[in-house]
């Protein structure tokens, strides 16, 4: 039956969250994995095909609906874009500094640099979410809400300033957990260096024609 299916599947993606976890991708083995949930060999190629495609399941399956509601802020109809910006950079930080997004970016790291997982979800995570922001900010540019730039560009510096306050301590694994109050005031100063790298250009006041 069908829910005795998603409860199946739900089980082999957990189990599988935490042996990639504990030991990382390359050494993690589907006989392992296997072996904790005491399901045969069978049972879990019938779901998924290979570890790469169990792996990336993992990484994905669990955030996919935070992420696609996190693009879902840029919403081009919204006038105040600092406003629009907040949101979509509260949503981001709020996804990217969970403990369980955290964990995955480290192991995806970990394992980048020894398989195509790390293109693969380069691809699936940074690379759609690029793609996304940019067409946002062209729009923005179009409607004279911002000024006109390479949209790409723009896109990755908004990223990059997002993040700034608290990648390094990410990367070396002395981040604390943050608070809601503190991703808020991050976001506010992001936007805020954002808005003044691309605001849309002051025009100067046309000089009074002097009558005689």
């Amino acid at each position: 039956m069908r829910a005795k299916t998603e409860t199946r599947r739900q089980a082999i993606l957990e189990t599988a969250a935490e042996v990639f976890q504990e030991t990382g991708f390359e050494r993690a083995t589907m006989s392992a994995i296997c072996e904790r949930l005491g399901y045969s060999k069978a049972t879990l190629y019938n779901y998924f095909a290979s570890k790469e495609e169990l792996f990336l399941a993992v990484v994905f399956g669990a955030t996919e609906a935070e992420f696609q509601a996190t693009l879902a802020a840029l919403d081009a109809t919204v006038g105040d874009m600092t406003e629009a910006l907040q949101k979509f950079g509260q949503g981001l930080l709020t996804l990217l500094y969970s403990p369980q997004v955290q964990a995955v970016r480290r192991l995806i790291v970990a394992e980048a640099g020894r398989s195509e997982l790390g293109r693969q979800c380069y691809e699936l995570g940074p690379v759609r979410s690029e793609a996304v922001t940019a067409a946002f900010l062209q729009q923005a540019m179009d409607a004279g809400q911002l000024r006109q730039a390479d949209a790409r560009i723009a896109a990755l510096h908004l990223r990059g300033l997002l993040e700034a306050e608290w990648l390094d301590r990410f990367l070396f694994q002395t981040l604390e957990p943050m608070s809601a109050e503190e991703i808020g005031a991050t976001v506010q100063r992001a936007v805020a260096a954002f808005m003044a790298a691309y605001g849309p250009v002051a025009r100067p006041a046309c000089a009074q024609q002097s009558q005689f």
